[in-house]
């Protein structure tokens, strides 16, 4: 079945960065406090929790900062009430990004994102300006480092579950779904026994666009890097064919 690869690699290169820049705990951090504040401090009782929780211990965080931070934002000892925010705008040579953020501080966030557009080449549009260019699907990652997952049987689990189309990648089991169902799509593959690496809604671009200029090419790798790099971003789609 068809799948979104090239996203998958985008996707998968920028947790990468994240991760390597110990940045990775402070996002995953705001949405767990997020999603505790809508819906309660029981993953059993919290889809949306328990993906975070999974999606946790995957970036290699350990148990007890996971706990603590729950019993923090339960106990009602974080104070900070962030929103999220989302800005859209234009790499180089009009590559389309979405920017998607949890803030306390919606005025200093959206200074500091315009900024980055302006400095690397860019600029901020308004909201729509390219998010017709995307599509909102729920995306969820199975583990299969080890190559275990047999296709056929994991083709009647998945269809089963409630997802719409899935594709075998290196290591893992992309799963395409309505953004709306994939915490429960997750929940029911977790019960079958698989490991959910993550499960989110994401914008998933219909085209894409590709950078030949050393110039343009090297201010769009520092756009990521810098949106990605500030602590109220938690995702940044885009439409660069970084292949």
């Amino acid at each position: 079945m068809s799948g979104h690869s090239k996203w998958s690699t985008i996707k998968r290169k920028k947790g990468e960065k994240d991760g390597a820049r110990a940045k990775v705990f402070t996002k995953i951090s705001r949405e767990i406090i997020v999603a505790i504040k809508e819906g309660g401090g029981d993953p059993n009782n919290n889809a949306k929790l328990a993906t975070l929780i999974q999606k946790a211990k995957s970036n290699n965080i350990p148990n007890d900062n996971i706990d603590r931070l729950i019993k923090k934002a339960v106990g009602g000892g974080e104070k900070n009430d962030y929103e999220n925010c989302v800005y859209e705008g234009y790499g180089p040579n009009g590559v389309a990004v979405i920017v998607d953020c949890l803030t306390d501080n919606r005025n200093r966030t959206a200074g500091e994102i315009r900024h980055y557009f302006d400095k690397f080449g860019g600029n901020m549009g308004t909201s729509g300006c390219v998010s017709f260019m995307f599509s909102l699907k729920g995306i969820i990652v199975l583990d299969n480092e080890e190559g275990t997952i047999d296709e056929d049987k994991a083709m009647e689990d998945i269809l089963e579950a409630g997802g719409d189309d899935f594709s075998f990648e290196d290591g893992c089991v992309e799963i395409t779904t309505d953004p709306k169902e994939v915490e429960n799509v997750a929940n029911a593959l977790r019960d079958m026994g698989y490991t959910v690496v993550s499960a989110e809604a994401e914008q998933v671009p219909s085209t894409y666009t590709t950078l030949t200029d050393e110039d343009q090419i090297k201010k769009m790798g520092l756009l990521l890097e810098t949106l990605e790099d500030n602590d109220d971003v938690q995702n940044v789609w885009h439409n660069w064919d970084m292949d």
